[in-house]
């Protein structure tokens, strides 16, 4: 059963009431920071606080954001953080696919070293500078662990001197870049931006439905008020859910008498669209799956 990749929040690794509620949220996964939201002098000492909150019992997937590979951290990061309690890395401002697989190469070790299956923990990349932007292609083919790309927009915009509006207009073309390098190098779809006014709930829930309709499976969220919305935004409601089923059903009885191409309900359904249905119908059953082992 595929795992539900709709919200990523992202909780500063130095705060433990947040950490803790992070955790609480509903979120598919929490990812704890040791990058922007840690200031430099606590950034050596955070690395063993979110280790030992990834180690108490919790009902999601556990991602620490360690520091760019450029800077002074990111080795040390990596080494303090790796474990049997860790499920995936984050890694910012990734440029290059050469640092991607330096990083996975480093991960391999480590996981070798506490006895986990090499290539076992996921690693992210964040694309978020005009540098990552042209080498989306190349990063999203770098293979190794890599499972899916993500797309941060406050770098982005910072880096390209851009006004990041609410109808995000200036981003519209790195959003289809990451989805198409990612199909090219046929991995998931990728993960989309975090949105950063926290109290504009409807702009956010736009962004949500903006960033499914480009191709993303999922959001980086950086407020618990958040993850309902991302959720809802990209979860199959159950009318899209029966409607899937059936398209599915129909075309079945179909394909049995030798058809591949008939209207359901006056909408043309072939092969691409069956595709597209049994795609929702996997991502409902996925999302019920996790309710009901959380629950």
């Amino acid at each position: 059963m595929m795992q539900p990749n709709r919200s990523f929040l992202f909780a500063p690794g130095n705060h433990p009431r947040r950490v803790e509620k992070s955790f609480t949220t509903g979120c598919d996964a929490v990812i704890l920071d040791l990058e922007d939201a840690v200031a430099v002098a606590e950034k050596p000492a955070t690395r063993a606080t979110v280790v030992e909150a990834l180690k108490q019992p919790r009902t999601c997937r556990g991602y620490i954001r360690v520091n760019s590979i450029d800077t002074v951290f990111c080795y040390d990061d990596i080494e303090a953080v790796l474990g049997p309690w860790l499920d995936g890395i984050m890694l910012p401002k990734v440029e290059r696919a050469a640092d991607l697989q330096a990083v996975d190469w480093m991960m391999t070790s480590l996981e070798r070293r506490h006895g986990i299956e090499p290539g076992t923990i996921d690693l992210i990349p964040i694309i978020e500078t005009a540098q990552g932007h042209a080498a989306a292609r190349e990063i999203a083919a770098s293979g190794g662990r890599l499972k899916r790309l993500s797309f941060g927009g406050g770098d982005y915009t910072r880096d390209l001197n851009l006004q990041w509006t609410f109808e995000e207009e200036e981003i519209a073309a790195v959003r289809a870049e990451v989805v198409l390098a990612s199909r090219l190098a046929n991995i998931d779809p990728p993960i989309d931006t975090v949105f950063i006014h926290i109290k504009e709930h409807e702009h956010f829930a736009r962004s949500a439905r903006k960033g499914r309709e480009f191709g993303f499976q999922g959001k980086l969220c950086i407020h618990p008020d958040q993850v309902g919305p991302t959720n809802a935004a990209y979860t199959p409601t159950d009318e899209e859910a029966a409607w899937a089923r059936k398209i599915i059903s129909s075309f079945d009885v179909a394909e049995a008498d030798g058809l591949a191409s008939i209207q359901v309900d006056g909408y043309f359904v072939d092969y691409p669209i069956v595709e597209k249905a049994q795609r929702i119908v996997t991502l409902y059953d996925a999302v019920a799956a996790s309710k009901s082992t959380n629950s």
